[in-house]
């Protein structure tokens, strides 16, 4: 008997220190895995996810640009290869999305020509234009992805040249394309409608070959003819990184011009009306392309206090008195920018500020602001800037900026006090 009481015991003692061995690798484990977390936690740097021909990569980056940060990642890419955003762009955003578009083989027909040429351009307008291939707007262009060929290109990109002959339209001669196979499909391609008095050199059932002549002219009525300019589009491309004031012009538009024919009605030697009978484009315009910073344009009410905050104590408020100013804009409009903006500003005032531009922005509100402490409310800035009490900050801007009606005192002081203890 005796024997067997020890020998429970020895098991139950043996128990014991497997469970104390357990528990000290569980928390020797635990330990690791919150040591990684906080390593982890410590990384500092900007998020860059690089899109690389299907696969994503995402790292934690210091460099200063876009390139150095694709070399960080451990990828190399090729003089042909093209960057988006472009690999000398400084990084200044928290994150990023990095495309890079390999440079392949590119097969290119254009007519009797066959050229092959290694490019990362993804569309036929910008392929042709990197080897300065002209399209005419009447041209067609098709690309086709090509899986079995000698030469190991992918891509086929074949040009169907319109056909160009001289056209004098109601005495302006110049040289015009078009698809159109006979001199009728011609005047409808270029929406050129004849009227009873109208005459065509050729019928319009010719065929439109290369070099032909065709001419339109009037009989009757005086007609005059003159070359005008067309506008071209701009198409903004917003970059949500950079303020308000960036543009930066990435392709420069230019004018086309257009040749219009008019007909003219004169009475006693003087012009009396002018109708407008024809038009034919004779360069069509190019659209620029523009980048333009939106940062702030669209940032909501919570951001707009965190922004404010900053702006603030960056022009030399205490961390008391900007949070008694800031109590005032809380009560005034909630940090939100539309209709009288954060002060809820009216009259004069608000006129000065909507003539600005971008006059919704909080940065542009939060310059206006501090403009009419520095000027016209110089006395009440001074005064807050001599303050070291949050309470005297939210009343001498309630008193002496915002003059209020119902001031609803008490409120700013406690949005004051919130915005205090959360900065």
């Amino acid at each position: 008997m005796k024997s067997m009481f020890y020998k429970s015991k020895t098991t139950f003692g043996a128990l014991i220190v497997a469970v104390f061995f357990l528990v000290f690798i569980a928390i020797l484990f635990m330990s690791n895995i919150t040591h990684a977390y906080d390593g982890n936690n410590s990384q500092s740097g900007r998020l860059i996810t690089i899109h690389d021909r299907g696969i994503e990569k995402v790292i934690l980056s210091n460099s200063d640009t876009i390139g150095d940060a694709i070399k960080e990642a451990g990828i190399s890419i090729d003089k042909n290869d093209v960057v988006e955003p472009g690999a000398d762009q400084k990084l200044v955003a928290s994150d990023y999305q990095v495309n890079i578009y390999r440079a392949r083989p590119v097969i290119i027909i254009d007519g009797n020509v066959r050229q092959k040429i290694i490019t990362a351009f993804q569309t036929a307008e910008q392929i042709t234009k990197s080897v300065g291939i002209v399209i005419y707007p009447e041209d067609k262009v098709t690309i086709d992805r090509i899986d079995n060929i000698s030469d190991g290109a992918g891509l086929q990109l074949t040009i169907s040249r319109a056909t160009q002959f001289t056209f004098t339209l109601y005495g302006n001669t110049s040289t015009v394309r078009t698809r159109g196979k006979t001199i009728g499909d011609m005047l409808k391609e270029k929406s050129i409608k004849l009227s009873s008095d109208d005459r065509v050199s050729l019928d319009q059932s010719t065929l439109i070959t290369e070099g032909i002549t065709v001419k339109v002219w009037r009989e009757g009525k005086q007609t005059i003819t003159v070359d005008e300019e067309v506008d071209f589009q701009v198409e903004k491309i917003e970059n949500v990184d950079m303020d308000v004031s960036y543009r930066e012009v990435k392709t420069a538009g230019v004018k086309g011009q257009r040749s219009v024919t008019y007909e003219v009605t004169i009475q006693d030697g003087q012009e009396v009306s002018r109708l407008e009978i024809a038009s034919l484009a004779t360069k069509q315009p190019i659209k620029q392309i523009e980048i333009v910073g939106v940062k702030g344009q669209y940032n909501t009410p919570s951001e707009n206090e965190t922004i404010t905050w900053d702006y603030l104590i960056a022009n030399g408020y205490s961390r008391v008195q900007t949070a008694g100013i800031m109590g005032n804009l809380m009560q005034e409009h909630k940090f939100n920018t539309t209709g009288d903006g954060l002060a809820q500003w009216t009259g004069g005032r608000k006129s000065e500020l909507y003539s600005m531009p971008y006059p919704t922005n909080i940065y542009t509100q939060l310059s206006f602001l501090v403009h009419e402490l520095s000027t016209n409310y110089a006395s009440v800035g001074s005064a807050i800037k001599s303050s070291s009490s949050l309470e005297e900050s939210v009343r001498i801007f309630q008193n002496k900026f915002e003059k209020c009606g119902v001031c609803a005192e008490s409120n700013r002081i406690e949005y004051a006090r919130n915005i205090l203890a959360s900065h």
